[in-house]
């Protein structure tokens, strides 16, 4: 089969988690041994987040007072390529020598009339108690939300329209290659308008899961995973009713409601793909990825 895995941010950082080089090898760690044992029977393309880690890089860049900060995409290319060598190095030391790796920077177009620009709703960087929040916004003129019991940056999350370089993801998976790409929802771009037509960076994050849910769609992948920190997705989450659901048809899935700042992007983008291509969407934890792709773990959302 060939299979995307979207792994989800505690792949490279639990939540709380100090942001030090060595708590992000170690996960990363975590994550390669969960995936190396699919490579000898599947063709496997790796996407993941990036939130913390360009949070991270924009208060840096901020502190540098020299040069203007850069900005939110020319971040998200520099996390690409430093999550992406930390992947191929923990899958590359679990793998035959003989198996080739590849990171793929990654850039996604955006509709720079995305309605996302008027509304900014997507999480990146660390998290903060309400002061520092405040204090943070008002010095770098960010818009700050609450999330869950602390406070973050939140940026434009503009839908994805188009995978630039999904003709050589293709050409590597058709030769053996384990791809790693579209890190955290891929470099946002998009032709500005004007006399001559130019592509242009953005500054706003696409959602990870619509990102790799294109991704999966464009490469006729005949499964679409994406590996969080729960073992599936739950009806009346939080309350003492709560109830995973196992194998589910795409039209009931839809009948339910998943919260928006979590379990509902992944719901939302399951079920396109499942509606586009007649195939299989899974959620589940990262540690039951191979029952996940087994069909005996998380949840699956059938056609």
């Amino acid at each position: 089969m060939r299979i995307v895995i979207a792994l989800g941010g505690n792949a490279l950082l639990k939540r709380g988690q100090a942001m030090s080089q060595e708590n992000q090898e170690a996960n990363v760690r975590i994550a390669a041994e969960a995936i190396a044992p699919l490579v000898a029977e599947h063709e496997v393309v790796v996407t993941h987040g990036n939130g913390p880690q360009v949070g991270l890089l924009s208060l840096q860049s901020h502190a540098y007072d020299r040069v203007e900060p850069y900005s939110l995409d020319v971040l998200g290319a520099e996390t690409e390529g430093m999550i992406g060598y930390m992947l191929e190095m923990e899958l590359g030391n679990l793998l035959p020598e003989a198996q080739p790796l590849a990171t793929i920077l990654t850039m996604i177009e955006v509709d720079p009339g995305d309605p996302a620009f008027g509304d900014p709703s997507k999480f990146v960087g660390p998290i903060y108690t309400k002061a520092q929040a405040d204090q943070i916004a008002a010095e770098k003129g960010w818009v700050v939300k609450p999330d869950g019991d602390h406070w973050r940056r939140v940026v434009p999350s503009p839908k994805p329209k188009r995978v630039f370089e999904i003709r050589p993801i293709r050409w590597l998976l058709e030769n053996g290659v384990v791809v790693i790409c579209a890190g955290g929802g891929g470099i946002p771009t998009a032709y500005v308008p004007g006399a001559v037509r130019k592509l242009e960076g953005i500054e706003a994050v696409i959602d990870k899961d619509f990102a790799s849910e294109l991704l999966a769609r464009e490469l006729d992948a005949d499964l679409f995973i994406m590996a969080t920190d729960v073992d599936g997705v739950y009806r009346d989450w939080g309350t003492p009713a709560q109830a995973r659901i196992d194998d589910i048809h795409v039209g009931s899935l839809e009948l339910s409601t998943f919260p928006a700042g979590s379990m509902g992007p992944k719901v939302e983008a399951a079920a396109n793909f499942v509606r586009e291509t007649g195939k299989t969407a899974a959620i589940g934890s990262l540690s039951d990825i191979q029952g996940i792709v087994a069909g005996t773990k998380g949840t699956h959302i059938l056609a």
